[in-house]
């Protein structure tokens, strides 16, 4: 399952002082304990990532080639669940791979373009799970006559999905992991519970696939309920990466007037993560809130031992120079870390 190809290593390396940039940010004057453990596990580099998901630069770092990773939705904007945190806003930044076209053929296309990995993705079935089935050659074929990086994300995985994603020979399988009954019926409206998402853990683990789990701090209406469980269960398993976001009110939701989580909670959700998984590489991925909440998250994530992060604040990248770190710099998702 090896994802070497020309794109490999580090696509930007940036020195000397950014014009416009911002107040220079001081690291703390005691090291925090994680980020002792992660110099000892992992070295110096700090990576960043900027796929593209969206339209995004910093007077730090203004990525080359915006199609290098994008992701598609089999289902369009559908989903069955109408997820409290979500109603399909997410979907409706992807490309639509619904209307009859073959997967294969959408990707072929983004291919032309100077694609060379895509993140898989749709709305999901009344069980939890995204309809990837039908397209198990497709994704076969993306990877292997296109030589495109696959990653999907899977939602609650069956027995058959599982088989079908280690036929297809994905690069890695994305999903939320939730450890909280209450969250999963209440903001998914599922009839599961925790222990059916550490079930696909399970599954994708004994088929042998890449596993990149995430967990939404906050997901249970700003509030952390379920986290610690999911992060316990998650570190049963040999996971590839494991990519925490932060609820982001969004509008036309549910949870569009809700405050983020507390920013003291989440970061302190950082240390005990790295604590928990010293051998585990830990991204701060695509989803949290903007303004000073962001520039505070990015910080911490850095402080606290993390290895990456996915669109970082500006200021940040000069912030891990500052903490000691060499950044590193990559265009595509932070699920992707084996391949750096």
């Amino acid at each position: 399952m090896s994802c070497s190809n020309e794109t490999d290593g580090p696509l930007v390396q940036l020195g000397g002082t950014p014009s416009h940039s911002p107040p220079a940010l001081d690291p703390p004057s005691v090291e925090a304990p994680g980020m002792s453990l992660r110099r000892e596990k992992f070295g110096s580099t700090f990576e960043f990532f900027a796929p593209g998901l969206k339209r995004w630069q910093t007077s730090e770092w203004e990525p080359e080639k915006a199609h290098r990773f994008l992701p598609i939705s089999v289902t369009g904007t559908a989903c069955a669940l109408q997820c409290d945190h979500c109603q399909t806003k997410v979907l409706e930044g992807m490309i639509n791979a619904s209307n009859g076209e073959r997967l294969f053929d959408v990707a072929r296309r983004l291919a032309d373009r100077g694609t060379d990995g895509v993140l898989i993705s749709g709305g999901s079935t009344r069980t939890g799970e995204v309809p990837l089935a039908p397209h198990f050659e497709d994704l076969r074929r993306i990877k292997n006559e296109l030589g495109m990086r696959v990653i999907v994300h899977s939602g609650v995985v069956s027995p058959t999905l599982a088989r079908g994603l280690a036929h297809a020979e994905v690069d890695g399988v994305m999903l939320d992991v939730i450890g909280a009954d209450e969250t999963i019926r209440e903001v998914y409206h599922l009839d599961l519970s925790a222990t059916d998402f550490e079930r696909s853990i399970a599954l994708l683990a004994e088929a042998n696939l890449r596993i990149i789990p995430h967990i939404v701090l906050g997901l249970h209406y700003g509030n952390l309920l379920g986290e610690w469980k999911a992060l316990e269960m998650i570190r049963r398993y040999p996971v590839s990466t494991l990519i925490l976001v932060v609820m982001t009110p969004l509008m036309e939701t549910p949870m569009a007037t809700l405050a983020p989580p507390p920013i003291d909670e989440v970061t302190d959700f950082f240390a005990l993560a790295r604590q928990a998984m010293p051998d585990t590489l830990l991204n701060l991925g695509c989803g949290r809130p903007m303004g000073g909440m962001k520039i505070a998250l990015d910080k911490a994530a850095v402080d606290h031992g993390l290895n990456g992060i996915a669109y970082p604040a500006d200021g940040i990248i000069d912030y891990a120079e500052r903490s000691g770190l060499t950044p590193e710099f990559y265009e595509y998702c932070c699920s992707l870390t084996w391949a750096n």
